[in-house]
């Protein structure tokens, strides 16, 4: 008999995990709707051609493809054979794959709008919750199936749809407890200019592909890669003086305009994100030139927020700005700009740093104790009416010991217990004790829900 399994990179969810994440969601859906935000669901899967080559090269390969319908039958066998060796390779194979489970939810996202700009009204907001799966290697915080939280506004140019998103981030993270955090911005109109400044825009996926990798591998191994990648001495030192860039917001901004001065592109990006920075003071909004992110699609802001430094895990966040991401699909000329939470490691985080409420773990209120056929009885009659009023309660399955029923309670987490033999029936009344402090009272039946709530 096989072992019971699953998939390496995917979890099961207990009940106090997922009203853990509810939470999460719950905090997020919350602030998406205030800012008014319109809910969307797209597919688990999409067309292959739909997600390949959006990604950029590191992103294509974690792309999960779906093999077709058919290859047990014989006479696909060695249709099979001959082509899935393309398909582990990430070479179009349309004989074995037309289909993929979705990377994330931007480009779904934007196959809709291209698909339906003609019913949409602009601006259009929308917001989408729901599992994304990537061929990554599973560890600490990366899992090859997770849900991600997206808000994107399609149809508008202005740099006031940058700041909301980046007051969304600041209310939703207040919200879950983590002030701590980092939201990192950057442009990739300054990466453009220093790619100009390296040779020409031609550099500039050789240039942000490697800057992505900073954090893992260090600017040594990225000074190697730039150089693998065919930049010279001179370039590469260029690229290091950029990386260097320290200080607040106002100083970075001034040490970016002298070394890529004379550059449209730069100075673009530079005012772009003096008018985020300005119009973000009250949040951690920084300025980080290090800030890649290695998706084609990216044209204008970007950002990406961190946990506090305690937490030892990867970005929890991240989007930007994308200016004719529909143009893929032959849609031109419809910008946008979005962000996406990233909620399993969000979880990781609040659960390292002890933020979730206290009474998360508490759904059900009350507990009747079954005292005897007639009793429970009686007592199912009042749950039920409890229950009308809005207050979860249950009743205990058999008449046991009172220690056992006692014990289901406490490890529930049930914070009331509800008594009724038959002397409180003829008086209608209840006894109610709360488990956290053992206090008994009397309550008339009719006052019970009230008690409870």
């Amino acid at each position: 008999m096989a072992k019971p399994s699953i998939p390496q990179g995917t979890r099961d969810f207990s009940a106090d995990i997922i009203r853990k994440r509810n939470h999460i969601f719950s905090v997020i859906k919350s602030v998406f709707e205030l800012y008014g935000f319109q809910p969307l669901e797209t597919p688990a899967m999409e067309q292959l051609e739909t997600l390949m080559g959006k990604y950029g090269e590191e992103g294509d390969k974690l792309i999960f493809k779906i093999l077709n319908n058919g290859l047990n039958d014989p006479k696909n066998i060695e249709k099979a054979k001959e082509g899935f060796e393309k398909v582990l390779t990430g070479r179009n194979s349309t004989a074995l794959t037309e289909r993929a489970l979705k990377y994330d939810l931007t480009i779904p996202f934007a196959r809709y709008v291209a698909m339906n700009h003609g019913q949409l009204t602009f601006p259009f907001k929308r917001y989408q919750i729901q599992p994304v799966w990537r061929a990554d290697r599973p560890q600490r915080g990366r899992y090859r199936e997770f849900t991600q939280c997206d808000a994107d506004v399609v149809g508008s140019q202005s740099l006031i749809n940058e700041v909301e998103l980046a007051n969304m981030y600041h209310d939703v993270f207040t919200q879950l407890g983590l002030q701590q955090y980092t939201l990192s911005i950057n442009s990739r109109k300054i990466l453009m200019g220093l790619a100009n400044a390296c040779g020409g825009a031609n550099k500039l996926t050789d240039i942000t592909v490697a800057i992505d990798k900073l954090d893992k591998i260090g600017l040594d191994k990225v000074k190697v890669e730039l150089q693998q990648r065919g930049l010279d001495e001179r370039q590469i030192d260029l690229i290091e003086r950029y990386l260097n860039i320290n200080g607040n917001n106002q100083e970075k901004l001034q040490a970016i305009g002298e070394l890529l001065a004379g550059d449209a592109a730069a100075q673009k990006g530079i005012e772009e994100l003096s008018f985020v920075v300005k119009h973000t003071a009250n949040t951690n909004v920084s300025i980080d030139f290090t800030l890649a992110r290695g998706l084609n699609y990216y044209t204008g802001v970007i950002f990406e927020v961190k946990a506090p430094a305690s937490v030892q895990i990867g970005s929890i966040g991240g989007g930007g700005r994308y200016d004719d991401l529909t143009g893929l699909f032959g849609v031109p000329n419809i910008p946008g700009v979005g962000i996406s939470f990233g909620v399993d490691r969000i979880y990781d985080v609040l659960e390292a740093l002890e933020l979730f409420p206290a009474d998360i773990h508490i759904n059900t209120k009350a507990l009747f104790f079954n005292m005897g056929e007639a009793e429970s009885t009686f007592a199912f009659e009042v749950l039920q009416q409890t229950r009308k009023k809005g207050v979860s309660c249950e009743l205990y399955h058999e008449a046991v010991k009172l220690d056992k029923q006692f014990k289901y309670a406490e490890k529930k987490n049930i914070p009331f217990v509800v008594i009724m033999g038959s002397n409180e029936i003829e008086k209608k009344e209840c006894m109610v004790k709360r488990l956290a402090t053992g206090k008994q009272e009397t309550i008339a039946i009719d006052q019970l829900a009230a008690y409870l709530q």
